[in-house]
């Protein structure tokens, strides 16, 4: 009965044969579609039955094919078939039509297989194209932004055979200039042995070895170079009479600036903080239709720079020489700046209106340093004045339209204008004022310019008493406002073609002075070490400078910085011009450092938030009051110099024990004089063997605070029983003494 069971249903398979292939082809993919959509439990029986029967069935017929009608079936099916089997067979349907193409004549087939590769030669072109496209907008982009960089194109995606590089680069802009990747830049760097990332500074010979790795050539350019404006010369129809440029110069409180009180008729010596000229005055004086110009320089020693650039920008000097002192070490200095400027010299010999005045002795020390007066058969003229009395001006004004008319001097109006930075300043309602002198063409309103490291443009123009110009001519001093920086005074001043030109070097000036002070930083060596390690020791006296006029500025720093010595140093952390703010004081708090202010106050803010964070501002009007001060500080940051002095001697002639105390020694003075808590030292056949201090001193029963020189005394020293007889004990005191500023670094 079991085996009928199991036969039955193979019977009844092979009974029903199917009426054709695709029939049963059909029913299995049904079946098959059945067994694996059948998600339900009470199902799983059914679904494995008839995959039973599938696999018997594929086992019965082998060698049929299941998935695929044979060609000859495919030609014998119905049109109802091919629609009935599209809708349950999708994907088949297009093998039997790409089949019914293949029956094309031989003709229409060689066509076809011609026309196949020439579609896909045609896609195959569009892409390459299209990446080309993109490669060479990459490499365009490149190209525009070297442009927008520095202005000079570079092949794309090729090292070129040249390119110019400054004394030192960056490892990423030498790989920007040579079109590589700072990657690769620096590979090639460590393989030459050079350890640089991409932001390191690398010298000239060094980009040079690496550039010719890849066959590039470097040309060692100056920045300075690309930063000036060339200068065109003038043709000599074209030059006109100016008036000269006059330098006053001499020792202080010589009388210069009175002197020049006297030739304008004013009183420019009330307004100068003690009586000392501070920085440059630039003025006009007319004499019988005949136009002057004059600067008035300094005399003390702490502007030396500035009485410097006043000889490079003159065309006389007028050498102010008191007829009582005659010549004094600044006069020296005077006539050494003229001489190297290359300028003649006409000497005033004022205060000749007091007692003691020898104008002889002067003229013999003048002659002395090479200034023969024109009465003894030299060439230097010499005046006789008394600028209080007023004596003697008109002399000296007509020995200098002398001088002038034998230098001939002339220069082109008719061109861009060039000066050279007097002063300047930060003037509250006009921003940064600097006083120029124009040497050659005409200055125009308007006019872009360069002035130092910083472009800008005419917004206006004064002279010293406060009247508008449009156009200034060659000789004179004018206030100009629109600079972009405060420049420095004896910066260059030109007018370029154009104000992008000027914006130009403006931007290459900065990056060069940027480069000259990372070229200021000092490396690490073994050499230095030792010497950084002990300038740890240094004391530091750290300040910070405001002063009214960029001159004044430089020549208290300069001055300041003077005094710094081996022991103690002066630390200049900033600088600037104009009143003391908010961010000075939160500088100053933070560094620990003093203001000082020249001949400027702070603002509101400023000395509130001092007054908080007890930072000391010192203004000061007179710059001997400043080197003073700051000179005291420092030595008060010196450590005093500790000096010993012995005050007596005493022999230990018998030592006591004395309970709960210690040993006490009985001691005999045999000079000078012992007390309570001096120093002492006990020294042992020669040989110190403790230093420290008397703690008990007595005399008989009673305790006394000193004992003199032949006087016996008991004396308990602190911390130290070990006494002996004939022991000596030495007292001494330590003195401690200031120290001054005398060794310089």
């Amino acid at each position: 009965m079991a085996e009928s069971i199991t036969k039955k249903p193979e019977v009844a398979l092979i009974k029903r044969k199917p009426k054709s292939e695709e029939e049963e082809h059909k029913k299995i993919v049904i079946k098959k579609k059945k067994v694996i959509i059948l998600k339900k439990p009470h199902k799983v029986e059914a679904a494995e039955k008839e995959q039973v029967q599938v696999a018997k069935l594929e086992k019965v017929k082998p060698g049929r094919e299941t998935k695929r009608a044979p060609r000859e079936a495919v030609d014998k099916r119905q049109p109802t078939a091919m629609k009935k089997r599209a809708k349950e067979k999708p994907k088949e349907e297009k093998k039997p039509v790409f089949r019914l193409k293949e029956k094309k004549p031989a003709q229409a087939e060689e066509k076809e297989a011609v026309k196949k590769p020439q579609k896909e030669r045609r896609r195959f072109d569009f892409r390459k194209e299209r990446r080309l496209e993109e490669e060479e907008q990459i490499n365009l982009d490149k190209i525009l932004q070297q442009k927008k960089r520095d202005g000079r194109p570079l092949a794309a995606s090729v090292v070129p055979k040249h390119i110019e590089i400054l004394e030192t680069i960056t490892v990423g802009e030498l790989a920007r200039k040579m079109n590589l990747k700072a990657s690769d830049l620096i590979s090639k760097l460590i393989s030459l042995g050079v350890m640089a990332r991409i932001n390191d500074q690398i010298d000239a010979e060094t980009a040079t070895l690496v550039a010719s790795e890849y066959g590039c050539e470097t040309k060692v350019i100056s920045l300075y170079e690309e930063t000036v404006i060339e200068d065109i010369e003038d043709h000599p129809e074209d030059l006109k009479p100016r008036p000269p440029v006059v330098t006053i110069m001499g020792h202080v409180d010589h009388g210069k600036t009175k002197l020049l009180d006297a030739i304008r008729n004013s009183n420019v010596v009330d307004t100068e903080t003690g009586g000392i000229t501070q920085h440059i005055g630039a003025y006009k004086v007319f004499l019988r239709e005949r136009k002057i110009v004059f600067l008035d320089t300094p005399g003390h020693e702490a502007f030396t720079m500035m009485r410097a650039r006043g000889a490079k920008v003159t065309d006389i000097v007028v050498l102010v020489v008191a007829a009582d002192d005659g010549v004094m070490p600044q006069t020296v200095e005077a006539i050494s700046h003229a001489k190297e400027a290359g300028v003649p010299i006409v000497v005033a010999i004022n205060k000749m209106d007091i007692n003691g005045a020898n104008p002889d002795k002067v003229r013999n020390e003048l002659a002395e340093r090479g200034l023969v007066p024109e009465e003894w058969g030299g060439d230097v003229l010499m005046v006789e004045v008394s600028a209080l009395k007023k004596l003697g001006i008109d002399n000296l004004l007509e020995a200098l339209i002398l001088q002038s008319d034998m230098l001939e001097l002339k220069a082109n109006p008719d061109r861009s204008a060039q000066g050279i930075i007097i002063e300047s300043k930060i003037d509250t309602g006009r921003g940064i004022v600097a006083t120029v002198l124009i040497k050659k063409g005409t200055l125009k309103l308007g006019d872009p310019f360069v002035a130092g490291i910083y472009p800008g443009r005419v917004r206006a123009m004064f002279d010293e008493n406060g009247n508008l110009f449009t156009e200034v001519l060659p000789s004179d001093p004018v206030e100009v406002v629109g600079f972009s920086g405060l420049p420095t005074a004896g910066d260059p001043f030109q007018v370029p073609e154009t104000e992008k030109i000027a914006k130009q070097i403006g931007q290459k000036r900065q990056e060069l002075k940027r480069l000259e002070e990372s070229r200021s930083v000092k490396k690490v060596t073994l050499e230095n070490l030792y010497e950084q390690i002990r300038e740890g020791e240094i004391q530091e006296l750290k300040v910070i400078i405001k002063a009214d006029v960029q001159g004044s500025v430089e020549a208290l720093k300069d001055s300041l910085e003077k005094l710094s010595t081996s022991q103690v140093r002066l630390n200049c952390i900033h600088e600037g011009v104009g009143a003391i703010n908010k961010p000075d004081v939160v500088l100053a708090s933070a560094s620990n450092a003093i203001i000082i202010g020249f001949r400027v106050r702070p603002n509101a803010t400023a000395y509130a938030l001092a007054k908080k964070e007890k930072v000391d501002i010192r203004r000061y009007g007179i710059i001997y009051d400043v080197i003073e001060d700051v000179k005291s500080a420092m030595e008060g940051l010196l450590k005093p110099e500790l000096r010993e002095e012995i005050v007596g001697n005493a022999e230990v002639r018998r030592v006591f024990r004395v309970p709960k105390i210690g040993n006490i020694a009985g001691c005999f003075v045999s000079s000078g004089r012992v007390a309570r808590g001096d120093n002492v030292r006990i020294i042992r056949e020669g040989i110190e063997t403790y230093t420290g201090k008397i703690a008990g001193l007595k005399r008989f029963k009673d305790d006394v605070k000193e004992v003199a020189s032949g006087f016996e005394c008991g004396m308990k020293i602190e911390n130290f029983d070990d006494l002996k007889e004939d022991d000596v004990i030495e007292a001494f005191v330590i003195h401690e003494i200031a120290q001054k500023l005398d060794a310089k670094v």
